[in-house]
């Protein structure tokens, strides 16, 4: 199991959060807000492979996180799934 803040899930009722089944999720939560200590937890727990692939299809990321993992993970940005949608609502504030 893993020891995650609530803080990461903030709409999220906990009880019901299955971390297996709900691995993107979680994984994409980590992140995007997590520190460096969630990021080892959720290494340790999915590992990197399952992390990589996640994030692949994941449907969105954010402009750093994308660029982070695109480095960390030596994957040019087109492969990943969430470069390739465009979110339906504009961001409020481009930065």
């Amino acid at each position: 199991m893993l020891d995650l803040p609530k803080r990461l899930f903030w709409d999220t009722n906990m009880e019901n959060l299955d971390w297996d089944t709900h691995a993107r999720f979680v994984i994409e939560r980590v992140a995007q807000y997590g520190y460096i200590s969630d990021w080892i937890a959720i290494k340790r727990y999915y590992g990197l492979e399952k992390i990589k692939t996640e994030l692949l299809q994941s449907r969105y990321l954010d402009k750093k996180t994308l660029n982070f993992f695109s480095l960390y993970f030596d994957i040019p940005k087109t492969k990943f799934r969430c470069y390739n949608t465009h979110p339906l609502v504009k961001a409020l504030w481009d930065y």
